[in-house]
């Protein structure tokens, strides 16, 4: 009998678990920023995965207004950016190693610069610090023919390689990634 409660009670606490995790998850995918994620494989076991959260325009000017130029932005919303790589890339001329990172930004009205933080596990708006960046790579600044309502980072295969694209506004912010 005593084994029988103890199932019990074992079957009930792991379902309470799962609906607390499913109730987090669909909480996380109502918000006015949901969460996205974009990533590529580069062949010889090379995969880069982001993971963000996608605010949306909302009819606001962004670039120079909502996201000052020249600070440093947590690029998205919410939870910071996630940069995850199985193997060593480069981005530009930035030798990023195998690991976990945070994504962070500095955007002006010509040129970007991308951060990349060792420090992971922040909230979105907590940049850590010049002495935890892997360091920073330039990105070339464009403008799209048309207006993106809802912020995205993208990964698209170029050649051996992928561009990182960050649209929004009308803007889109590119840096090359090759593998090392």
């Amino acid at each position: 009998m005593r084994k029988a409660i103890v199932s019990l009670a074992l079957v009930a606490a792991g379902l309470l678990s799962v609906g607390i995790i499913v109730h987090a998850q669909q909480d996380k995918a109502k918000r006015p920023s949901p969460p996205a994620s974009t990533s590529i494989d580069l062949g010889g076991g090379a995969t880069i995965t982001i993971d963000y959260s996608s605010p949306r325009a909302k009819g606001r000017k962004i670039y120079g207004d909502l996201v000052p130029f020249g600070e440093v932005w947590r690029t998205g919303a919410n939870e910071a950016t996630t940069f995850v790589t199985t193997k060593d890339v480069m981005i530009g001329t930035l030798m990023v190693p195998a690991g976990n990172y945070t994504l962070f930004t500095v955007p002006t009205k010509d040129k970007w610069a991308l951060v990349l933080s060792k420090k992971t596990g922040e909230w979105g708006t907590d940049y850590p610090g010049p002495s935890n960046d892997l360091g920073r790579a330039d990105m070339k600044v464009t403008s799209l023919s048309a207006p993106v309502e809802n912020f995205t980072i993208s990964l698209e295969k170029a050649g051996p390689g992928a561009n990182l694209n960050i649209d929004w506004e009308s803007t889109r912010a590119s840096a090359p990634i090759a593998r090392k």
